[in-house]
């Protein structure tokens, strides 16, 4: 009987240990809910709203590109595509979500690649696009089946759009995807869609064009679905662009050019104004926007015409017939002959033992400069750079502005050539030839000079002699802070270029030779002719070789140019500005393997010419400076 009392003690102890044990868990157990629910309530509440209230970074509308009239020349669609959320996909099985989604719509295989790359690239909650710029019935089949389709939505946003296409590519450019080595800081370049220039002022202008991003505050529910926004900042759209181009002079300058493998640019050679820049066959930058195929990639690249490249700027051409106003310049400033002296063209002049050649074989003559520039004959310039030298020839070239970039905002600008002694000593180690001057005379040899630069020497020419420079650029609107472009209104009067010091009679000369070229009968462009009254257009033809014509071919007769295969036949260029009376547009043009300038470039000139006149009408710019009377020279 003692040892059962002495167990019921036992128990009865080990019961209220236990019992104060429980006790204190209870007590603290208690403790820590009213410390949760009471003293943190505030607190936890916010953590939770915060966890059903998820922020998101919105893509601002691109800025718009407008012409000198405001006519659209980039714009914005409507855009559905179809994004995938890794995070909300269970136990991140992105591939079976990709497998129900390719029985609604097409996913090629490298598709698949590209989007399975992507998720492992982004951060699980970064939306990534599947497919972009969807029609409307395949969202609504995307619609009805999202409950099986975790991960999925549909996003709708805004796509860039080029009304013109090809016309307008190689100013315009393109935006494409960004690429994983552009993400930088910006978030922005993160977002599913979104896009950045890659090409033409598309690319010099992308971040006036961006804008700055908005955010949406929306609320989700457990399973990550948006029940409701709560809040939205659409932040900045990007700035408008406008361009100093004439859309509808662009137009009809691509129009004249069609599929040949040619540029043309168009100038107000007061103000620099480019009214018109084309390279043809162009290419259309929607197809960039919405993702090329590899098929239209191949066709691109292989293309023996080259539409991706803009010829106007980066293509690199013998100028020739038209560089011998830059030769007679030099002659002319450097008192080594006047307009009257005379050079006898037998069809040919020998140096040493060579022998070199006039375009006409039997010679045209006793010529003068006026006659030779109208005529275009050979020997002339033969002799007159002779006479000049290689380095004056240069230095002339230099201040009409070849042989250097114009500064104008597009990317990938060539500086063309323009050669010297120095220039052959330092880059190839070898003295300059007295030959070499020779063919130099008539823009042939180791020069090259792009489209825009010819008709920015022209403009120099025929404005009274002043430093024009090309402009692309009118206003940027808003003006952002990074991204502010300072552009001279056209009606500014305070637009001035430098004088280049040239002497008035020497520039009467050379111009009254252009007028002849097309306006007196035996000028070299005389069939292209203006016949309507105030419009008549000046000029000068050439014909650049781009391969070496052998003694026995010269022997044998030489064959026409279009009997030879496209790219042994001769570029056609012609040079030229309107009205003669007072110049106030310059227009050069290139057609790769032409042919002759008189009858593939000259009349296309003189076509856009007209238009640019009707369009823009003849009467020079208040600001056209006024043609020199000094006849101080270079000395």
């Amino acid at each position: 009987m003692y040892r059962d009392s002495e167990r019921q003690k036992l128990f009865t102890r080990r019961v209220a240990v236990l019992g104060a044990g429980k006790a204190v868990l209870l007590a603290t157990l208690a403790g820590r809910m009213y410390y949760l629910q009471v003293i943190e309530a505030d607190r936890y509440a916010m953590l939770a709203d915060e966890n059903r209230i998820n922020f998101r970074l919105l893509a601002p509308p691109r800025g718009r590109i407008v012409d000198r009239q405001g006519a659209p020349l980039a714009d914005n669609r409507q855009n559905y595509r179809i994004l995938l959320i890794a995070e909300n996909v269970p136990g991140g099985q992105v591939s079976e979500t990709l497998d129900r989604l390719g029985q609604l719509v097409d996913l090629e295989p490298s598709d698949r690649k590209r989007i399975l790359r992507d998720v492992k690239r982004n951060r699980s909650f970064v939306p990534v696009t599947i497919r972009d710029n969807m029609e409307w019935a395949d969202i609504t089949k995307i619609e009805v089946n999202t409950p099986d389709l975790p991960g999925i939505m549909i996003d709708v946003g805004q796509s860039r759009h080029y009304p013109d296409a090809s016309a307008m590519s190689h100013v315009l450019g393109y935006v494409a995807a960004v690429s994983e080595s552009e993400i930088g800081d910006d978030p922005l370049l993160e977002l599913p869609g979104f896009r950045i220039g890659k090409a033409g002022v598309e690319r010099v202008h992308d971040l006036a064009l961006r804008g700055s991003g908005g955010t949406s505050q929306v609320e989700v529910n457990a399973f990550g679905r948006v029940i409701r926004e709560l809040s939205r900042n659409d932040g900045q759209s990007g700035a408008e662009l406008g361009l100093t181009i004439d859309k509808d002079i662009q137009l009809k300058t691509a129009e004249l050019l069609k599929d040949e493998s040619a540029a043309c640019v168009v100038m107000d050679v007061h103000s620099g104004d480019v009214l018109a820049l084309v390279s043809t066959p162009g290419f259309d930058p929607n197809a960039f926007n919405r993702g090329l195929s590899e098929a239209e990639w191949q066709g691109l690249i292989k293309n023996d015409k080259k539409p991706l490249v803009n010829k106007a700027v980066a293509g690199r051409y013998p100028p020739g017939s038209t560089f011998k106003m830059v030769v007679a310049l030099a002659a002319l400033e450097r008192g080594v002959i006047n307009p009257d002296n005379k050079v006898f063209c037998s069809g040919y002049v020998e140096l040493g033992n060579a022998r070199f050649h006039c375009w006409k074989r039997r010679g045209h003559g006793a010529m003068n400069l006026h006659s030779a520039i109208k005529e275009s004959c050979d020997v002339y310039f033969y002799e007159i750079a002779r006479r000049t030298g290689i380095d004056r020839i240069a230095a002339m070239s230099r201040r009409l502005g070849l042989g250097d970039v114009t500064g104008i905002d597009l990317p990938g600008e060539s500086d063309g050539l323009i050669p010297d002694k120095a220039w052959k000593d330092a880059v190839l180690s070898e003295p300059w030839h007295a030959g070499e001057t020779l063919i130099a005379g008539i823009g042939q040899g180791y020069i090259l000079t792009t489209p825009l630069q010819l008709c920015v020497m022209t403009a120099r020419l025929v404005n009274g002699g002043f430093a024009v420079l090309p402009r692309l650029t009118r206003a940027i609107e808003p003006r952002f802070e990074e991204a502010a472009v300072e552009t001279d209104s056209p009606e500014d009067d305070s637009v001035s270029f430098a004088d280049l010091g040239l002497r008035q009679s020497s520039v009467t000369a050379v111009l009254d030779a252009m007028n002849a070229v097309v306006n007196i009968p035996g000028g070299t462009a005389y069939r292209s002719r203006i016949s309507e009254p105030g419009m008549a257009m000046g000029g000068k033809t050439g014909t650049a070789q781009v391969r070496r014509i052998t003694k026995s071919e010269r022997e044998q007769g030489v064959r026409k140019n279009k009997d030879l295969p496209w790219k042994f036949r001769d570029h056609a260029l012609f040079v030229g500005y309107a009205p003669v009376e007072s110049p106030k547009y310059a227009v050069a043009v290139v057609v790769e393997h032409g042919g002759s300038g008189s009858k593939a470039a000259a009349p296309i000139a003189k076509e856009i010419l007209l238009e640019t006149q009707r369009r823009m009408g003849t009467v020079p710019v208040s600001m056209a400076p006024k043609m020199k009377t000094s006849e101080t020279g270079e000395g």
